[in-house]
Parts: structure tokens; C-alpha cells; sequence
């Protein structure tokens, strides 16, 4: 595989996520940063009479969700290269609106949400996934310390929606209503043994950066230091992390 898997990684987390979005058969979803598309194409087999639009700032990762789903369909589903902060949505065009850790990265999050609320329909929903707090992800500490560097983005990253009171200010200032937030804990996978789990993070932009920058020596230092914390995290049934994320629900009035 030529792209890190994500839905390998989340894949416990994803029983979750569409128990809680409740698509129904005559749904209008919107996919917010949908990445290669499995939550799109997921959505769209429950939308038997609806349909599924997933849109990314990612053409690469666009291509290939429009392949995979030229392969195994759904035919109601498709793909645009959109920014939800400011892409001109139609007016009340979906029902609900879903999100698998695609919401944090906004540079102005009320701007995004408030767009986003416009092209929910009055009653229609949204059921997003958003990491909880550094410390209370592993994956994150733990990587941290091997690479002995913060991978604690500031600003707009992906913890940006962690504090439950802040985000909740955020909706309801960007228009929502019934907003709930559910904890999910849930362990991240990264592959089936400390080797592959090894390739895959290497195939992450922000692991190849940090190597690319260091002298030789310490990058290989920080890969060895990667390798021994992978084997110490292997089971039987693969290389997991533990994470926390919040399932957060809302409602347009």
C-alpha cells in the first residue's frame, strides 16, 4: 500500500462512529474530509435511497477514493475537492452531516462549522469523531517521546477540539443545538506486527519529515528507538495504541 492505511487504524473506532450517525435509507450525508472514502462509501450503502458526497482537500487521496469506488461502488456516492471552511454548499442540501477526525484542522473552526450548519437542513444532524487530548492518547505520548519531539501540533491540529466546553461554544455560536459528547476508548492499529507496523508509520509525512531533518545518526537512533516501542506493543493480534476520542452529536434547529 502506497499511502498509510487509516481505516485499519480506526477500525475499532468505526462500529462506533456510524452507530451513532444512525444513516437512514433516504439520507443526504456530507463527508467531511473523507479521506480514500471508506466513511463515504459506508454511509452510501446505508443511504440505499439517499446518497454520499465526500469532499477533501487531499487530490491524491480523492483519486483514490474515486477508484476504489469505481471497483466496489456504491453508484450514490461521490467525491469533491472541497475546503468545508468556505466551499459554496447548497443551501440545506444534506440531511447529516458525518466526520471521522476531519474537523480539527480548520484554520478558522467557527467560520467552518457556520458554513457547514448552512448546508445542513433544519432537524438535520451531525456525528463527528475528534481526538480527546495529547496525554490522553498514547499513540501520541508514546511517539512523542521516541522521536523526542512534540507531535502536539499547535493551533489548528489535531487536538484542537479535545476540551468539550470549548467545542460545544464553538457549535453553538456556529448554529447547533443538542450537542452531546460521548467518550470512545478505543485502541488505534497500526499492523499485524512490529514490522509492517514499522513500514506503515513510516509512510506518515510527518515521520519522513522529522527523519529527512535529522543528521543520519540520530534519525536512525530515533527508527530504532520507533521499532523497540512497536515490538513492545505487539499482541497476538497485531500493534495497537491506546487512544481516547470524543463522539460528538448535534443537531440544526
Amino acid at each position: 500500500m502506497d499511502l498509510f492505511d487509516y481505516d485499519a487504524e480506526l477500525r475499532l473506532h468505526q462500529a462506533h462512529f456510524f452507530a451513532a450517525a444512525k444513516v437512514g435509507r433516504g439520507d443526504r450525508v456530507l463527508d467531511i474530509g473523507c479521506g480514500t472514502g471508506q466513511t463515504t462509501r459506508e454511509a452510501a450503502r446505508a443511504a440505499v435511497d439517499g446518497s454520499a458526497l465526500g469532499v477533501d482537500i487531499s487530490e491524491v487521496m480523492l483519486d483514490r477514493a474515486r477508484r476504489i469506488s469505481a471497483d466496489e461502488g456504491p453508484s450514490n456516492v461521490g467525491f469533491e475537492l472541497a475546503d468545508a471552511q468556505v466551499h459554496p454548499f447548497a443551501p440545506a442540501a444534506f440531511d447529516l452531516c458525518i466526520s471521522r477526525f476531519g474537523v480539527m484542522f480548520f484554520a478558522d473552526p467557527l467560520a467552518a462549522f457556520t458554513n457547514i450548519a448552512r448546508a445542513i437542513r433544519p432537524g438535520g444532524r451531525l456525528a463527528w469523531l475528534v481526538w480527546q487530548g495529547h496525554d490522553r492518547n498514547e499513540w501520541a505520548t508514546v511517539f512523542s517521546d521516541v522521536l523526542a519531539a512534540s507531535i502536539a501540533t499547535p493551533g489548528r491540529g489535531p487536538f484542537s477540539l479535545a476540551d468539550p466546553v470549548a467545542s460545544e461554544s464553538l457549535l453553538v455560536a456556529a448554529g447547533f443545538t443538542d450537542i452531546h459528547f460521548t467518550e470512545i476508548d478505543e485502541p488505534v492499529y497500526y499492523g499485524p506486527d512490529s514490522a509492517s507496523a514499522y513500514d506503515n508509520l513510516l509512510r506518515l509525512t510527518g515521520f519522513t519529515a522529522f527523519l529527512a531533518a535529522r543528521e543520519p545518526v540520530k534519525a536512525e537512533q530515533a527508527c530504532a528507538r520507533l521499532r523497540a516501542v512497536l515490538t513492545d506493543h505487539e499482541t497476538e493480534t497485531g500493534v495497537y495504541f491506546d487512544s481516547r476520542s470524543w463522539l460528538i452529536s448535534a443537531r440544526c434547529p
